[in-house]
């Protein structure tokens, strides 16, 4: 038993070697090939070489994946009985997924002989250095992060149409559609077209096969929109030939402008402005690129170092996305999600569940996150009817504070007005800073109606009548 894989190189009977040739018309083994849609089989065929096909997977099966797959189980039975032949186009090792999986398994022998990849006549024809760097894409499988466009972009298995287009759309995300790309089909062969197509006529030009690649050149112009850009431009205005501005800010200089840009943010969301998030967002990515190339400046962290730690920390708090732990509601999420945080903050011996709350958390934000930590180490209303009533008692206790006039009771009597509706907040599920926020915009739209009403009477708000401000605040509200 075993499977012998022969490369039949990636032009005509012309490029076959002369003992892979006398093999393949003298071997009594059954020989397999993963398409018959190849120049050497056609002639081998017409010198009474027979061959059994594994073209009919490419339409029973929706997914390239499904189709390599299949066929390696269909060589690995076939050769678990007895010695078999396997051809496939080009280098056997050269983008041939059927090949990586035959060679994973270890029950049964694999031999592997001869076979020219396309890629030296590729680089040939396209006068290609590959010490300049170059990617070989398969296009049946790659997704745009892959892609590095300062380097040759070379796509093999271009079989048809569609995967030409998939290839097409890819490529439009980050390249203008009058990019030029070459269309390569059977280079080295007799049957060699090579023609040089904007990106967006990559699947309107010539009948495509399994023979066909597409090459990408590289690209001399910086791609903007990417993240490798963005850190180049960061790195740039921190450098030695950077903005004198940039160069001299610290992580304590630029603390205020995070929090002015998180802010911003906020304010694009609550107005749905959608244009002027991708703004803010950008800006406040701005604030975390900065503070990362002052850290790498400085030889503490990088860049990198900040999507590590998050993307570890992600990855470690949703067990029931990567690993095997089951979690069928938000409810187990949530809890998932606090034990393995309390057991990160556990490993840091914290003395309490309190102590890591940052100090410089806006106060209802920093009140909340206090409540829900009490909360989830027990410690709540048995009943919600006693929060009603511990508002009301806070209430009485700062008109009392307020009748004895004393502004030190006063402050920490309403302190604790304020802390009981902060508790009554996170019981209804609702974020205190939010639903202030939002008064405050009404109370600004209606304070603005009626100073437009004032000067409608040639006159300030200190000169309304209090009739005059109801009714201007009236109106206000209607038109809500």
């Amino acid at each position: 038993m075993g499977i012998k894989i022969i490369g039949l190189g990636a032009g005509d009977i012309n490029q076959l070697p002369l003992g892979i040739y006398r093999y393949l018309l003298t071997t009594e083994n059954v020989i397999f090939s993963r398409t018959n849609e190849h120049p050497v089989i056609k002639d081998l065929i017409s010198e009474g070489v027979e061959f059994q096909s594994f073209d009919y997977f490419y339409t029973e099966e929706e997914q390239f994946a499904d189709v390599y797959t299949n066929i390696a189980n269909e060589l690995l039975k076939e050769g678990n009985a007895k010695e078999i032949t396997y051809v496939v186009p080009g280098h056997p090792l050269v983008a041939e997924q059927t090949v990586q999986i035959l060679l994973a398994q270890n029950k049964i022998p694999v031999e592997i002989e001869g076979g020219k990849s396309f890629l030296d006549d590729l680089f040939t024809r396209l006068k290609i250095d590959p010490i300049e760097g170059f990617q070989l894409v398969d296009a049946t499988n790659f997704t745009r992060d892959d892609l590095n466009y300062q380097q040759h972009l070379i796509f093999a298995q271009v079989y048809d149409a569609y995967v030409a287009s998939e290839v097409k759309l890819e490529l439009l995300e980050d390249l203008n559609p009058d990019y030029e790309v070459y269309i390569v089909k059977a280079v080295g062969s007799q049957q060699e077209k090579i023609i040089k197509v904007p990106l967006y006529k990559l699947d309107h030009e010539l009948a495509l096969d399994n023979l066909m690649s597409v090459y990408v050149p590289p690209t001399q112009t910086r791609l903007r929109h990417t993240f490798s850009d963005f850190k180049k431009t960061i790195a740039t205005l921190r450098g030695p030939n950077g903005c004198e501005w940039d160069k001299k800010q610290t992580h304590q200089s630029l603390r205020k402008y995070l929090i002015e840009e998180a802010y911003e943010l906020v304010e694009a969301i609550n107005n749905n402005d959608e244009e002027n998030m991708v703004e803010e967002l950008g800006d406040v990515l701005l604030q975390v690129m900065l503070h990362s190339q002052i850290g790498e400046d400085e030889g503490y962290f990088t860049i990198d170092d900040v999507i590590e730690e998050v993307n570890n920390k992600m990855i470690r708090r949703h067990p029931h996305v990567f690993s095997d732990v089951v979690a069928e509601s938000v409810a187990e999420i949530n809890q998932n999600w606090e034990a393995i945080k309390a057991k990160e903050i556990g490993n840091k011996k914290e003395s309490s569940v309190l102590e890591n709350i940052p100090k410089s958390l806006p106060i209802l934000q920093k009140t909340t996150k206090i409540i829900k930590k009490a909360k989830q180490s027990g410690f709540d209303w048995p009943h919600l009817n006693q929060l009603w009533e511990k508002l009301e008692e806070e209430l009485t206790e700062f008109k009392e504070a307020v009748k004895e006039n004393n502004q030190s009771e006063m402050e920490l009597e309403y302190g604790d007005v304020l802390f009981v509706l902060a508790d009554l907040a996170d019981n209804y599920q609702l974020n205190p800073e939010f639903a202030l926020m939002k008064v405050n915009e009404k109370f600004i739209s209606r304070f603005q109606a009626v100073e437009q009403g004032a000067k409608s009477l040639n006159k300030t708000v200190l000169d309304l009548t209090e009739d005059e401000k109801d009714l201007f605040w009236e109106k206000a509200k209607e038109r809500e």
